[in-house]
């Protein structure tokens, strides 16, 4: 395992994570009328999940060694609850994308395949979570 380069994805990944579980709560706090409370209900949802998976990236860190960096990128609002929607779902995109750069310095042993392997499922989560996004804003 290429453990400096490991703590450096994972800390990247950590930058959005965090974005992710303040953007998913906010919009679900925020979206109003009557039509879209059970998409808010849903963001809810995946904030809780999006906590979990960034305790778990933090965990990691420190089990390697790492110190967890305290960044956080910019976050967005909007009132309108479909741009909010597609603003989630391309940040999403982008943490799913950095949380697999983590994959290539892995390696090839048991510790390594676990770190594989917890990537890919917080990848596989989130990308659930897009695609439940994306039908949710599809026109008919």
């Amino acid at each position: 395992m290429d453990v400096p380069n490991v703590l450096k994805c994972l800390n990247e990944a950590l930058v959005l994570q965090r974005r992710s579980v303040l953007q998913l709560t906010t919009a679900s706090g925020s979206m109003f009328g009557l039509e879209v409370q059970g998409v808010a209900n849903e963001m809810w949802a995946f904030a809780k999940e999006e906590l979990d998976d960034l305790r778990r990236l933090v965990e990691k860190i420190t089990a390697l060694g790492g110190d967890p960096g305290t960044d956080i990128t910019e976050t967005k609002w909007s009132s309108d609850p479909r741009e909010t929607v597609k603003s989630l779902i391309e940040n999403e995109t982008e943490t799913v994308d950095a949380l697999h750069a983590v994959i290539p310095y892995s390696g090839q042993n048991s510790d390594s395949e676990a770190l594989e392997h917890l990537m890919e499922h917080i990848i596989m989560r989130k990308q659930n979570q897009v695609d439940w996004m994306q039908r949710a804003i599809r026109e008919p």
